[in-house]
């Protein structure tokens, strides 16, 4: 079945973009009554973070959140198959300059769950020589395709899975190779911290600031934005993080669960809601998910 989607992704990569963005939108409605299990987990989610949000309000989002998801789904046909030039004419980069600064020096960019991450590393490696983490997916094929898509333009590009621990992560590091670290979802308990997020007690990995105090490594947010129909991706890489890391784990961990707040509420319908933030809880508290 998996082949016959790729396939389909592969014809409908040359179509203009905003052709992309209404299959990505119709898959998208279609998903959110087809997919019961994820529409729960965003219903609670959204509920979690966003209790004094009128409810019929929250269903809105919640559907629209289920067409930005597949949206970003569709269009990674252009990660996995368009040319350069397109991709760096679709996908805009603001701030590139404060990562062009740190050339040769350990970066960290910490980029949030916005259903267009990818995107945002296909996009950077057009620009800079990278690392990035990933997670193995279950499909030989999918895992394939999501690798190809944010290496190809950087053949020298390293691709470090989080089951290979943190050295690899250290050795990019101290040769100056920018990490590109997705801090905010949810990996149990190992090396995590419950700090809030939108008010609510989050497992939330401790890597950043660990990371950064042994390398010495400069923090650089990094968030992406879908933007409407065909008008393409805004990527912007942020300012660095000043005073950071601390001596308090927690205190670092929570900041970087601050910011990704405020951008979550620039786009509320583009972070990644389908991710069971909060399966893991603190001793004696219930799974909001059942």
């Amino acid at each position: 079945m998996s082949r016959i989607v790729f396939a389909l992704m592969w014809l409908a990569h040359w179509l203009p973009l905003g052709a992309l963005a209404a299959i990505g939108n119709a898959a998208g409605r279609a998903a959110f009554w087809l997919i019961p299990e994820r529409r729960r987990v965003v219903r609670v989610n959204l509920a979690l973070c966003f209790p004094q949000m009128p409810p019929a309000e929250r269903e809105r989002l919640a559907r629209a959140h289920f067409r930005m998801f597949m949206r970003s789904f569709v269009e990674r046909s252009l990660l996995w198959w368009a040319s350069r030039e397109r991709v760096m004419r679709l996908m805009k980069v603001e701030g590139l300059e404060q990562l062009r600064a740190l050339a040769g020096r350990p970066v960290i960019l910490v980029a949030p769950h916005f259903v267009g991450i990818d995107a945002a590393c296909t996009r950077l490696v057009c620009e800079v020589h990278m690392a990035g983490l990933y997670a193995r997916q279950k499909d030989p094929l999918y895992d394939a395709l999501l690798l190809r898509g944010r290496t190809r333009f950087d053949p020298g590009a390293i691709a470090i899975a989080r089951q290979d621990g943190v050295r690899p992560i250290l050795a990019a590091l101290r040769k100056g190779i920018p990490i590109y670290y997705a801090p905010d979802l949810d990996f149990g308990r190992n090396d995590a911290v419950f700090v809030p997020f939108f008010g609510v007690p989050a497992a939330t990995i401790t890597g950043v600031s660990r990371l950064a105090r042994a390398s010495k490594a400069i923090v650089l947010p990094v968030v992406s934005r879908i933007l409407p129909g065909g008008q393409g991706y805004v990527v912007t890489v942020f300012p660095p993080f000043a005073d950071f890391p601390t001596r308090d784990v927690a205190a670092d961990t929570r900041r970087i669960n601050a910011f990704i707040e405020e951008q979550v509420l620039e786009a509320p319908e583009q972070y990644y809601w389908v991710h069971k933030r909060f399966k893991t809880r603190p001793e004696g508290e219930a799974s909001p998910y059942g």
